[in-house]
């Protein structure tokens, strides 16, 4: 009984995160706040949409199940990849963290012996080089868990584990995005 009260705490509190998460996508870009809803949630992957004036974007977002070191306040922090139909964009992965990353650094994202660079602006991080996107989400869709790190802007070195389970039949729930 209590296992099963503690995986339904977990969820819930990892629930909450991921709708701290969208206030906070939301705030980052307003035409969010308005049209944002959730379409389903596979593993520990949700998956959502919203209109722009380019037509829908779709995405799946997950929160780290592990984020060193503890002693620091890390903020929220998030992994998602979008579809943008129409827009010559096919799963684009992005890292978002809490705070405000060392200008000119890389973010290293691990998924098991695959290592991918991301660069970053502010508290985001892109894949350096666009053409390995579909290599990294293949890599995620084998994967079991992710290891992405970064460096702060006050110089700390973070690093955080995600969970993979759920991303191949997320990523299939928004594939038809229109």
């Amino acid at each position: 009984m209590t296992h099963a009260k503690d995986r339904k705490t977990a969820t819930m509190r990892r629930f909450v995160a991921i709708l701290s998460g969208l206030v906070l996508i939301a705030a980052a870009h307003p035409a969010l706040a308005q049209q944002a809803r959730k379409i389903g949630q596979h593993g520990q992957w949700g998956t959502y949409s919203y209109e722009t004036s380019n037509g829908k974007v779709c995405y799946v977002l997950t929160v780290p199940t592990d984020k060193q070191p503890t002693s620091l306040d890390h903020g929220d922090m998030f992994f998602f990849v979008s579809q943008r139909p129409g827009q010559s964009v096919s799963y684009e992965p992005q890292f978002i963290a809490g705070y405000e990353m060392r200008a000119n650094s890389k973010v290293t994202v691990t998924i098991g012996d695959r290592k991918f660079s991301l660069f970053t602006r502010g508290k985001s991080a892109w894949v350096e080089n666009a053409a390995e996107e579909p290599q990294m989400i293949a890599a995620m869709k084998g994967g079991a868990t992710m290891k992405v790190e970064a460096t702060s802007g006050r110089g700390n070195p973070t690093s955080y584990s995600f969970s993979l389970a759920g991303i191949s039949a997320a990523l299939s729930s928004i594939q038809t995005c229109k």
